[in-house]
């Protein structure tokens, strides 16, 4: 074989041996949402009356305040996966899913009689929320870890955690879809637990999965 050809040869097989990391990523969101969706729907589904539902602004801001935090964690998380990008302005917009949650808090605090507070913030769907959010997302927190393996993420706890997020996020989305219970003091408090618990597995797995 002539030098130029080997040359050639290396040159081609090297482009070929890794997935761009920005295909990587948008592959990976697919992938976990479909992932999510078949979970969601062999074993829950969505509530009987989601049409009814769906015409209610409570019910609506579930999904507002979930893809809000899917949408932000993505970026986030697409960010980390790059040593040397600006961490600190994508972090910035995690405080958008805060912001939108407490004004509902607050106004949920004005309209619903004090004497009821706490049968809408307990609800009727704590178990089935704790249980159904973290398993519906642990296939897209599996599949996020192994996307960040195609970057090099410098903080990988961090970026575990942000997978978690993610996870939660896209799995949320789907579960408000099934649960009846919108007060936004339901989902402020037990939304949160459940996607808290696939960010803190999220941080255990990065600091060993995402790591280089």
């Amino acid at each position: 074989m002539q030098t130029d050809d080997l040359i050639n040869a290396l040159k081609a097989d090297a482009e070929k041996q890794a997935m761009p990391l920005g295909y990587a990523w948008w592959v990976a969101i697919v992938a976990a949402t479909i992932i999510a969706a078949g979970v969601f729907f062999v074993l829950i589904g969505p509530r009987p009356d989601f049409a009814v539902a769906a015409h209610t602004l409570r019910f609506l801001f579930k999904f507002i305040v979930t893809l809000a935090l899917a949408v932000v964690a993505f970026a986030l998380l697409r960010v980390l996966s790059r040593p040397g990008s600006d961490v600190r302005r994508a972090a910035c917009w995690l405080f958008v899913v805060p912001i939108l949650l407490g004004t509902a808090v607050v106004s949920e605090l004005f309209v619903v009689p004090s004497d009821q507070l706490v049968t809408v913030w307990w609800g009727s769907n704590v178990y089935v929320c704790l249980t159904f959010i973290p398993l519906i997302g642990l296939g897209p927190l599996a599949v996020f870890l192994a996307a960040l393996r195609h970057g090099a993420p410098t903080r990988p706890r961090l970026a575990g955690a942000v997978a978690g997020l993610l996870a939660g996020g896209i799995a949320a989305t789907f579960y408000a879809a099934h649960c009846t219970d919108d007060s936004p003091l339901f989902v402020a408090t037990w939304y949160s637990i459940a996607i808290a618990g696939l960010a803190t597995l999220g941080t255990v797995l990065g600091r060993r999965v995402a790591r280089w």
